[in-house]
């Protein structure tokens, strides 16, 4: 498929920039082919890692329903949405990625993705009780793997010009 060329290209962010707001980031929207061809947009905590994003989910539900049917997604991230009423106009700098997503089915492969969730988000955590996390989520959820095939980041015009407000 051939994805569209950004309208204003002069916005764009950089591919490095782009994996800076992915790396920092907490949280994006998930979009999927929900029931009956719907849109369904669902906010998720992630990792980004190697050119994939990482999150979890329960065994069942509709996100993982709308999956199996179609694993094709969009995820989108919001970095900055400062809103400048003074101007009539908001400083933001988002990325949006397309993809296919499946779920982690080699046991080691899905105790690793765990383990790099768990580092994200509850760093300080001793060894032993991350562990004792994993091994007892396991059964009671999924680890699945959006593989990026495509991704764009824009920002304010602001923020992209230079000597521009922050």
């Amino acid at each position: 498929m051939e994805f569209r060329d950004m309208r204003r290209f002069r916005q764009a962010l950089s591919k490095e920039a782009c994996e800076t707001v992915l790396r920092q980031g907490t949280s994006g929207v998930l979009a999927v082919t929900g029931d009956g061809g719907w849109p369904y947009a669902v906010p998720l905590s992630y990792v980004y890692e190697e050119g994939r994003l990482l999150f979890h989910c329960a065994k069942s539900g509709h996100k993982l329903d709308a999956l199996k049917g179609e694993p094709r997604a969009s995820f989108c991230v919001i970095d900055q949405d400062r809103i400048i009423p003074q101007e009539f106009t908001t400083y933001y700098r988002s990325v949006i990625l397309f993809g296919p997503v499946r779920i982690l089915s080699a046991p080691q492969e899905v105790q690793s993705a765990a383990r790099i969730l768990i580092e994200k988000y509850c760093p300080r955590e001793a060894p032993e009780a991350v562990e004792r996390e994993i091994q007892g989520a396991l059964g009671r959820m999924y680890i699945l793997e959006m593989s990026i095939t495509h991704m764009t980041g824009k920002q304010a015009r602001e923020l992209s010009e230079p000597g521009g407000r922050a």
